[in-house]
């Protein structure tokens, strides 16, 4: 698959308070994945700013405008224990959507048959009504949003194997039969969401919970034996990615102990996928990550088997 990047000088800006994992430096890591010989001649793009009416697609207004209100002038202000936002923290979160959104038209258009969206603020815990765990907007839920507005789009996937559970795009998806949200995660570890009996109102979302200490073949057992056919059975036009590379055995957050060969893996299953899809290609927006070097090295695994 012919990779494009998208990413934005602004999400280097958003700064949190020192020691916070969410930290700059994991921009850098991943991009730096790209500095290798197989993935060095990957184009990079600049990603557009998202309107707020954009982000209102997934949000409601109330908070968009109560995010926007919270950015301050200099300083670090916190929303909640674990979420903050300093001056440019509001133009990080609407170039992280404009990114996932700026994806999606390039691979409609055929300028690429995957898009890897290197950004953050991370986005899946953001709710309809609330941001939460590091995230101020949630981006993929605006992109798949995006997609059927614009591109007139109809039957969209997530796949989400960040080792958290994906809460916000699990709110945002399951009462719309023709969105579908599927997740690996560690449980219990935060946010305590994604247990299996959780299904939607249309059995549209899949949560498959691994336990602590689960390893790569746990994790492909998950995808092999649920998600994967129940994505098939779906049958998206259109397939979105929340690529969280957390359940790393390095990890400082959680306790799963995954490899850079089981993300590698994942990225084939999930590329064969998008291929038979009726766009033929697939957007990957970065979740979480927090061990640098960990970050780095999967990014680049799961980039070079998706090529």
């Amino acid at each position: 698959m012919k990779t494009i990047v998208l990413t934005h000088d602004s999400c280097a800006e958003h700064i949190v308070p020192r020691g916070h994992p969410e930290r700059q430096a994991r921009l850098q890591a991943a991009l730096k994945a790209f500095e290798d010989d197989a993935l060095k001649d990957i184009p990079h793009r600049s990603a557009p700013r998202a309107e707020l009416g954009d982000i209102e697609r997934v949000h409601s207004k109330e908070m968009v405008a109560d995010v926007m209100k919270s950015i301050p002038s200099e300083g670090i202000e916190s929303l909640d224990a674990d979420t903050c936002v300093s001056a440019q923290s509001g133009e990080a979160a609407l170039h992280a959507a404009g990114a996932a959104m700026a994806a999606v038209d390039a691979i409609i258009k055929g300028d690429g048959e995957h898009a890897f969206c290197v950004v953050r603020p991370p986005g899946h815990h953001a709710e309809p009504g609330r941001s939460m765990g590091f995230c101020l907007f949630n981006s993929i839920a605006v992109a798949a949003l995006h997609a059927r507005d614009k591109h007139g789009i109809e039957r969209i996937a997530a796949v989400d194997f960040d080792v958290h559970h994906g809460n916000g795009t699990q709110a945002a998806f399951e009462q719309d039969a023709n969105l579908f949200y599927a997740s690996t995660h560690e449980s219990p570890l935060y946010p305590g969401t994604g247990a299996r009996h959780e299904c939607g109102v249309y059995g549209n979302i899949v949560n498959e919970p691994l336990e602590s200490g689960a390893d790569g073949k746990d994790f492909r057992k998950a995808f092999e034996e649920r998600i994967l056919p129940e994505l098939d059975r779906f049958r998206p036009q259109l397939l979105l990615v929340s690529s969280g590379f957390d359940a790393h055995a390095r990890d400082p957050l959680a306790h799963l102990q995954l490899e850079e060969s089981d993300f590698a893996w994942v990225g084939e299953r999930l590329a064969e996928r998008a291929r038979e899809s009726e766009a033929g290609a697939m957007v990957s927006v970065l979740e979480g990550g927090y061990d640098l070097f960990a970050l780095r090295e999967s990014v680049a695994a799961y980039v070079k088997a998706i090529m």
